[in-house]
């Protein structure tokens, strides 16, 4: 009883770092994009940036671990259909925040650069950050429903 309370301890705080650090990245990076101001852009992405390493990656790392053993431990079958679509979701969300971290990074460089130059933000920052927003968009919500099934665990089947 203790392994699986620990096991969903885990699990569970892994969801709320993954959407919390989604959240509060999106939030700062949108917020400091917002301001115009390049050397306020190059600070917060270079926070965004530690903050998505630091947290998203290492959740990212524990969240199908703790979860399979879940699966394992509660005795539920992989192929239920909403820890199927919980799976498919996630390796969207995976498809969808690799490139995120690498154009978080890139805008960082990018910003960075500008400051130090005393130049305004070229048009590839611009551009990267509308493809950010574009591809954090449906991750994000991609983790919304994945603790959704995780909690609801629906009897869907398609």
């Amino acid at each position: 009883m203790l392994a699986y309370l620990l096991l969903k301890y885990v699990h569970i705080v892994g969801a709320a770092v993954l959407l919390g650090t989604g959240g509060g990245i999106a939030f700062f990076m949108l917020l400091a994009h917002r301001t115009g101001d390049t050397a306020v852009i190059a600070a917060v992405a270079r926070i965004v940036v530690v903050a998505d390493f630091a947290f998203t990656a290492s959740a990212v790392v524990v969240q199908p671990i703790t979860g399979a053993l879940l699966i394992w431990y509660l005795g539920y079958s992989i192929w239920d259909c909403w820890i199927v679509l919980s799976i498919l979701l996630y390796l969207i969300t995976g498809a969808l925040w690799t490139p995120v971290v690498w154009m978080q990074m890139r805008m960082r460089d990018l910003a960075t650069e500008a400051v130090q130059m005393g130049k305004a933000l070229p048009q590839e920052y611009h551009w990267l950050f509308r493809t950010w927003f574009a591809f954090g968009v449906p991750a994000f919500g991609s983790v919304l429903v994945i603790v959704w099934l995780m909690i609801a665990r629906p009897q869907i089947c398609f």
